[in-house]
């Protein structure tokens, strides 16, 4: 009786033994980010879920206050090289980190994975493809990405008369709009409902500089913000902020603030807008709709791309392609957009129950989705990294109107050529 108490105390003693080699055998891996809130929350279950379906890797998330902290923070641990196994980056971070020889190509493990071929990456949509590939290596893969888009109150439509399931779908159909819905509504006076507000947003205003037919850099490399494209787009905005009075300007989330407020009947945001909006009792029915066009109907993508770093552990790196490739499959690419506004980042998404059931409840999206047919990225490059803060600076002056659109273009575009200089020295 007594051997077979030992023995079963053995048999435990290596059963536990078994169970804590199992557990510690799972391979880690890091992954910086910098969402919070609801998109946040949508992100923690899919890692979550991501990680119930393994046996062998578990994704380990460290939420980053916000994209400057993230950025900032990447940036010490780099030095350090205590860097993350995967991180949310944007394009022209990713060159840097590409400069530094610190990201591993993904390449290799798409050769090597079976499970994935020239079929899944022909399934993403090219501005995807394309902005994540730097000299013909692709070296990120899309994650959270977003386009502009118009949010309006349907109800206030219908009191002016206006068929609240038709937006603007040009500049000059939107500008007479906003001047139609500027008004004084109670006497005394002085404008209290403006047609929309405008923030002071780069990412806006490289939309109006494409539908114009503009771009950042011409063929040649040299900044062209201030090309008569751009003169024209952002004279767009100050003209109807200063001639016509029908848009004023806001800072942080006023817009957005005072358009659930009512002030304004319409206004242009992310496509993820909705999901803070809807954090927020909404006391009107809300439409959607993609950005009236001008010369072209191009629309510029935000967001960030996820990276795996290098870590001369071969085993977490694979492990972290694991992760990447599950996020960015089709079913998983399609819950994240549905639940978060995000774009899809494959096509077949498209045809999932996912978004057709996003869909059938909110079918004014499908106009935003469809802009991503013709979409364009920023600048993959450092300089435009150091850049974009400038044109900030550039856009506020003119709105402001402390100074005209070409003398704040021409300043930043001198400043651009400069930093171009400086990176390729």
């Amino acid at each position: 009786m007594r051997r077979v108490v030992i023995a079963m105390i053995l048999i435990s003693l290596l059963l536990g033994a078994c169970g804590k080699t199992l557990t510690s055998s799972k391979t880690k891996i890091t992954f910086w980010h910098g969402l919070s809130g609801p998109l946040g929350d949508t992100l923690t279950d899919m890692i979550m879920e991501f990680n119930r379906s393994q046996n062998e890797i578990e994704v380990v998330a460290n939420p980053i206050s916000s994209y400057t902290a993230l950025s900032q923070k990447l940036m010490a641990s780099i030095q350090a090289k205590k860097q993350p196994d995967i991180a949310q980056v944007f394009e022209s971070w990713a060159a840097k980190y590409i400069e530094s020889g610190v990201l591993c190509s993904l390449e290799p493990f798409m050769d090597e994975d079976k499970d994935f071929g020239e079929e899944d990456l022909q399934d993403m949509f090219p501005v995807f493809r394309n902005s994540n590939t730097f000299n013909d290596t692709i070296y990120s893969m899309p994650f959270n990405k977003s386009v502009r888009a118009y949010f309006y109150n349907k109800d206030e439509f219908y009191r002016m008369g206006l068929d609240p399931d038709i937006f603007p779908k040009t500049w000059d159909e939107f500008r007479k709009l906003s001047k139609l819905l500027t008004r004084d509504t109670d006497g005394d006076g002085k404008i209290d409902r403006w047609g929309t507000n405008f923030n002071v947003n780069e990412w806006q205003f490289i939309n109006l500089l494409y539908q114009a037919g503009g771009e950042i850099v011409d063929a040649a490399g040299n900044p062209a913000l201030n090309s008569p494209a751009g003169v024209e787009a952002l004279t767009f905005i100050t003209d109807m902020m200063f001639k016509d009075k029908s848009a004023y300007l806001v800072t942080g989330y006023d817009g957005q603030n005072d358009f659930m407020a009512g002030i304004v009947p319409m206004y242009e945001g992310s496509s993820v807008s909705i999901t803070h909006m809807r954090q927020q009792p909404i006391n009107f029915n809300i439409g959607y709709a993609p950005l009236p066009t001008y010369k072209t109907g191009k629309s510029a993508v935000s967001g960030t791309n996820i990276v795996i770093f290098k870590s001369g552990d071969k085993k977490r790196e694979r492990a972290s392609w694991e992760f990447i490739k599950w996020f960015t499959d089709t079913e998983q690419t399609a819950r994240w957009s549905a639940e978060t506004s995000y774009m899809p980042v494959r096509r077949s998404a498209m045809g999932t129950a996912k978004i057709q059931g996003f869909l059938a409840q909110n079918p004014q999206y499908q106009g935003i989705f469809d802009q991503l047919e013709d979409a364009v990225y920023e600048p993959q490059t450092s300089a435009w990294f150091k850049a974009r803060p400038e044109l900030k600076q550039a856009l506020e002056r003119a709105m402001r109107n402390e100074s005209t659109a070409k003398e704040a273009l021409d300043a930043l575009a001198d400043k651009f050529a400069n930093l171009i200089k400086a990176e390729a020295n």
